[in-house]
């Protein structure tokens, strides 16, 4: 019942995004390690 309603469904949808947030992020730390790390150790 309560899945039907239109808060559970924004709920859905924003936890999707997130989680393809997630999943793209990691994908892309693992693609190139994030520039400001090397940066940092430079200094």
């Amino acid at each position: 019942m309560g899945d039907k309603s239109p808060k559970a469904k924004e709920r859905q949808k924003k936890q999707d995004t997130a989680e393809k947030n997630q999943k793209k992020a990691a994908a892309t730390a693992k693609a190139s390690p994030a520039p400001a790390a090397p940066a940092k150790k430079g200094k």
